[in-house]
């Protein structure tokens, strides 16, 4: 939901940085890497240790060369398959990071196990929700279904929420219980989010299915599967804003 409005205001904002890297000699995908790397490093040194605000700030810095880079490639007429797959398999691993050290801190000093187990939650959700279209899409599905929380409103719902939550160091009351709050959000959101997308796949499924039976291919003798089973579909490339 969040993608179609905020995605292409920030790629309007992010284009000279995108143009000035070109001209430096920077790849996107060099940019993909370094972004990455940024956001994990961000995510395991500071929120492990619960300092939410420099650990957010941090991963923020960083998180917009999820845009940057897919600009660069866009003006540089060097989209490729190999790009695409990239940046949507460290887009995971960037997530993970992020629900990663907050289920350390959670588990550490913060000592909470039920938020720690809501963390674990989030960051298994959140895989899952995007396997589920990336499969789809493999198997000839159109996955006509966006969900109500991607990736870009777990990302947005959750660094806001640990980035007030941490103000709690410098003073400011109350304000740490934001993160728990968008936490349990999170987690409610990628679960309705799931769900949307199985219902759609199984009926998309069925659709396909239907009109694939009532086809000439019907009429003729059904081939025999190999021996084991049927065989699996290697899997396309998930979507990145997934």
């Amino acid at each position: 939901m969040l993608n179609k409005y905020a995605r292409a205001f920030f790629t309007r904002v992010l284009t000279p940085l995108a143009a000035l890297l070109l001209r430096r000699g920077v790849s996107p995908d060099t940019v993909t890497l370094i972004g990455t790397g940024g956001v994990v490093a961000g995510a395991l040194a500071f929120y492990p240790r619960g300092q939410l605000f420099w650990g957010t700030v941090v991963i923020t810095l960083f998180v917009f060369s999820d845009l940057v880079d897919g600009t660069m490639a866009r003006q540089s007429g060097r989209s490729s398959r190999w790009g695409a797959f990239l940046d949507s398999t460290l887009d995971r691993v960037a997530d993970a990071a992020v629900f990663g050290g907050l289920t350390l801190w959670y588990a550490g000093g913060g000592d909470d196990l039920v938020l720690c187990a809501v963390s674990i939650f989030c960051l298994a959700s959140g895989q899952v929700v995007s396997y589920t279209k990336a499969r789809g899409e493999s198997i000839g599905l159109p996955v006509r279904v966006n969900g109500l929380v991607e990736r870009a409103e777990r990302l947005v719902i959750t660094l806001v929420a640990a980035g007030f939550a941490g103000m709690h160091a410098f003073g400011v009351p109350y304000i740490e219980v934001l993160l728990p709050v968008a936490l349990w959000a999170v987690a409610a959101g990628s679960l309705i989010t799931l769900v949307q997308r199985v219902v759609t796949v199984r009926r998309e499924a069925a659709e396909a299915d239907s009109a694939a039976g009532s086809g000439p291919a019907a009429e003729r003798p059904a081939v025999e599967p190999p021996a084991g089973g049927r065989a699996e579909q290697p899997s396309a490339r998930d979507n990145g804003a997934a």
